[in-house]
């Protein structure tokens, strides 16, 4: 394998060193596989996007390494981990603040990845963010403090370089400041109000951190609009953003999120920001087409219309190439993970589990007390009159990978409180099953909620329904509610009257089982709240 040389490049070739293909897990077609090849055979990629639950990822992970005969970037993104190694989203590791901790699940999700075929992977998320969110945000971000997003961020991009793949740091530029309610960029145009001073001493605090420790290799730039730096233009698009960073000494590529998102499209269409992205400062655009023809084919008229000139195509290539080096020279310390990291992976889960409780009471509830479960599911799960969830509607309704899984749920609950109830309940109950549940909790000792939040696009603002915080309001008027278990965003608890146990938990299996051996006592809670929140 060897490198190719910049003045050996066509324009063509340069352009199409400038883009990430795409090989979609949905509507992929074996056209757009081997148009992606056919731009690696001529050397017309710089990038290629593969989604690691694509069919038979293995099998186009061997083509595109058969027929590439130079280092072609070839990224994802992990969040949650990779494999078999998933902890949720990295605000579990922000609850651990245990930089070892963080240091592990880089080291592992970077081995991981490059067993797979991969040497870019889309991780740390170092977006700041100290309110309640959207998109996910408060379960994929590691926190509001700078200091500790940044050492555990620090942590954790080493760990991915010693397991042999490069970083990027997303979305840059991180910014949450807004007026009223924050809208998913996913779904429209995104107002930011942080001034560049804002900007700089908070939201890209732990990018400048990672810069200088020399373990962030690359950006993603976000669709956000910053009217008090560049009115005219979402971050992706704004070469007066991007310079900020620059400016603060990064050197590393940058890559734009997907440009499929209407925060993007939905002013400036499908074709122009292919092109406007790598002007502005970017080095590789995100096409995020399932054809990727047609996003090669825009970049191409982007640079006829002079929508991208010689000069900024030239530096973009040659940021490109610099990275191909550096894949081919970045050498893994470790292929292989250890019992040691076995079990601090297996510890991410256990010790990122906060408990806030009231004076005098124990975390744990009795073993042997008559309580009564409701678990929050959503609402196309179908669930019989006994409120269990039907075997034969279940199989496709497993949240996110199997996490959130409501009949082991179920079943846990039931083994570990024998004398207990535990049922499942809509995200929207009907009135008549609302009124059929708090006929039953009277009948036992206390009432538990189990409830979720976890990350999704286009679906707005998150926050527990009216029906399920109104049956909660309900119930404590005579107290009948000892505690909320709950995964994912803690804001949403906010909207909630006082409860005295509130356990708040991770995104992740392992995390799902070390809250209820907190609530039943076999175990500490031992995590730490990395948001502001008011449970009062």
């Amino acid at each position: 394998m060897k490198e190719l040389k910049f003045e050996e490049l066509s324009v063509k070739q340069k352009l199409g060193m400038v883009m990430c293909g795409l090989i979609p897990c949905e509507n992929r077609t074996e056209e757009n596989d081997e148009y992606v090849l056919d731009l690696i055979r001529n050397h017309c990629l710089g990038a290629v996007w593969v989604n690691p639950s694509t069919k038979d990822v293995d099998k186009i992970m061997a083509r595109i390494k058969e027929v590439a005969d130079y280092p072609i970037l070839i990224l994802t993104d992990a969040e949650s981990g990779m494999g078999d190694y998933k902890i949720g989203k990295h605000n579990n590791l922000g609850m651990t603040d245990n930089e070892e901790l963080a240091y592990t699940f880089g080291k592992i999700t970077a081995i991981q990845a490059r067993k797979m075929g991969y040497n870019v992977v889309c991780n740390p998320v170092i977006d700041m963010i100290d309110r309640c969110g959207i998109c996910g945000a408060n379960v994929r971000h590691m926190g509001s403090d700078k200091y500790r997003v940044a050492a555990l961020a620090k942590a954790e991009a080493q760990g991915m370089h010693d397991g042999g793949v490069l970083t990027v740091g997303k979305h840059y530029p991180s910014a949450n400041k807004s007026e009223g309610r924050p809208i998913d960029s996913h779904m429209a145009e995104r107002l930011a109000l942080e001034t560049k001073e804002e900007l700089v001493d908070y939201n890209l605090y732990p990018y400048i951190e990672l810069s200088k420790a020399g373990v962030l290799d690359g950006i993603m730039t976000g669709h956000v609009r910053m009217p008090n730096i560049d009115p005219d233009y979402p971050a992706s698009l704004s070469k007066k953003v991007i310079n900020v960073i620059k400016e603060q000494g990064f050197d590393g590529f940058i890559i734009t999120d997907a440009l499929s998102m209407m925060g993007v499209v939905a002013k400036f269409g499908l074709t122009d920001p292919k092109g406007m992205c790598i002007e502005a400062g970017n080095d590789l655009s995100l096409c995020w087409t399932a054809q990727t023809k047609e996003g090669f084919d825009a970049i191409c008229d982007c640079y006829e219309r002079g929508l991208i000139s010689d000069e900024r195509l030239d530096e973009a290539t040659k940021k490109v190439l610099e990275m191909h080096h550096r894949v081919m020279e970045l050498e893994p310390k470790f292929t292989e993970i250890t019992e040691e990291d076995k079990a601090n992976f297996k510890r991410i889960g256990t010790d990122s589990i906060f408990a806030k409780i009231d004076d005098g009471i124990n975390p744990a509830i009795s073993k042997d007390g008559k309580h009564f479960f409701l678990v929050l599911t959503g609402n196309e799960t179908d669930i019989n009159t006994a409120g269990k969830v039907d075997v034969a509607t279940f199989a496709g309704n497993i949240w996110h990978g199997g996490w959130y899984d409501i009949q082991r749920i179920l079943g846990k609950l039931e083994d570990m409180f024998p004398n207990s109830k535990a049922i499942a309940i809509r995200e929207y109950p009907s009135g008549s099953d609302i009124q059929k549940h708090l006929e039953d909790a009277a009948n036992y000792d206390d009432v538990i909620f189990v409830t979720y939040q976890d990350a999704a696009a286009y679906v707005g603002r998150e926050c527990l329904t009216s029906r399920i915080v109104s049956m909660i309001d309900a119930l404590q008027v005579t107290g009948s509610v000892s505690a909320v278990v709950h995964f994912g965003n803690p804001f949403v608890l906010e909207d909630l009257t006082h409860i005295p146990r509130i356990i708040v938990g991770p995104t992740s299996k392992g995390g799902v089982d070390a809250a209820f051996e907190v609530l039943v006592g076999d175990y500490p809670a031992k995590g730490k709240l990395t948001y502001d929140v008011n449970f009062e």
